[in-house]
């Protein structure tokens, strides 16, 4: 695996631990949850920036993105009890295939 899909992948990964430190800082009123989120977002900047090296910044950021909201709503769900109904599991299921088409078939991806 080429070294900027794992920058990649610790962008995402710190990115969704960020989010989810985020929810738990309530609002940042709790301060470790709250310390957490900007060093957890820190990190996931300072990875993305590695990806960027080798890859288009617009490819980047969408798989950034739409990865780290598919599984922000897969722990909302599990750790927060927040319900996905048909339409919003509907919604991920297309953001998921969009990165595929990205990684699939686009000249811009660097595979």
């Amino acid at each position: 695996m080429p070294a900027h899909y794992i920058w990649l992948f610790f962008a995402i990964l710190t990115e969704t631990l960020g989010t989810t430190a985020l929810q738990a800082s309530q609002q940042f009123s709790r301060l470790w949850p709250s310390l957490a989120t900007v060093v957890f977002y820190g990190m996931s900047f300072y990875f993305m920036s590695y990806a960027l090296r080798a890859m288009p910044v617009g490819i980047v950021y969408a798989i950034w993105s739409g990865l780290g909201i598919v599984l922000i709503a897969g722990i909302g769900f599990v750790l927060f009890g927040q319900k996905l109904d048909l339409a919003a599991v509907l919604g991920l299921a297309m953001i998921i295939a969009g990165i595929v088409v990205i990684h699939l078939f686009s000249n811009t991806n660097t595979h």
